[in-house]
């Protein structure tokens, strides 16, 4: 790819939908993994909550983190180009989920 912005507007999507892929499947597979849930415990929210705290984290760098750094460094024009190069992967990628499961899931 010539463009860098589109390269890297692609792995910043690419890696945020990994990022969610493994996530939904640890949430997923959760009770297999760590066997049935124990009654009246406060550890289920508490984790539940540090996921999502670190998720929020980690796809907040992956979508913003280039983008902030360009942005600072007074590449703005470069910065907001990448920032919705990058939405716009992450808006196909969800697309084409969608379109998936609306397909083949019958």
């Amino acid at each position: 790819m010539k463009n860098p912005i589109l390269k890297f507007a692609g792995l910043n999507a690419l890696g945020t939908a990994l990022y969610v892929a493994l996530v939904a499947s640890l949430v997923f597979y959760a009770p297999h993994i760590f066997g049935p849930e124990e009654k009246d415990t406060v550890l289920i929210p508490i984790a539940m909550l540090l996921l999502f705290v670190l998720s929020a984290s980690v796809t907040s760098l992956l979508v913003l983190g280039r983008p902030v750094l360009w942005y600072l460094d007074g590449k703005k024009k470069d910065a907001v180009s990448l920032l919705l190069a990058t939405l716009g992967f992450l808006f196909l990628i969800t697309f084409f989920a969608f379109l998936k499961l609306a397909l083949f899931a019958r």
